[in-house]
């Protein structure tokens, strides 16, 4: 038996989406940014340790200035919700709280995972920036570019979706 479990990528432009995305799926890096339109759906599927089956169905959407202007539609169903912010460019994530409440308010019973993106062009500064961000649960920081806990990411959220 197949599990199926859908995954949102959702930040602002330019944070990284789906630098992240092809990271995970094809494991390259493009240096060519192209903003997404609309959405791009992506399958993987993994062999867990349990012997089961799981594929991800992975939706990369266009950027926004904040969550609650993306289409509801691209929303629903959702298992989890990846917010990406990009660790050098704080205004990506100047409006993370409110988005942040709009998701948990609107969408409880899905799993939000935060994550920093870029972090091979990062200063500990803009870690250290980033972290402390009042009341926000950072769960990582990546790298699309050099591939650095991407993978990671999306196993550990794949496993933690199946318990």
């Amino acid at each position: 038996m197949e599990l199926t479990k859908k995954i949102v990528l959702l930040g602002q432009f330019g944070v990284g989406k789906t630098s992240i995305a092809r990271r995970y799926l094809l494991d390259i890096f493009e240096t060519d940014y192209l903003p997404t339109l609309g959405v791009q759906i992506k399958k993987k599927t993994l062999q867990l340790p349990s012997g089961k089956k799981l594929s991800l169905i992975i939706w990369d959407l266009e950027g926004f200035n904040s969550v609650a202007a993306t289409r509801s539609s691209y929303l629903l169903g959702s298992n989890a919700f990846i917010y990406i912010f990009d660790i050098t460019r704080p205004v990506t994530y100047a409006g993370i709280q409110d988005d942040i409440k709009f998701i948990k308010s609107n969408y409880p019973k899905v799993r939000l995972t935060v994550v920093g993106n870029k972090k091979d062009l990062a200063e500990q500064d803009d870690i250290d920036k980033a972290s402390s961000m009042e009341g926000i649960q950072i769960d990582g920081f990546v790298s699309a570019k050099t591939g650095e806990g991407v993978h990671e990411l999306f196993e550990n959220l794949a496993q933690k979706l199946v318990e």
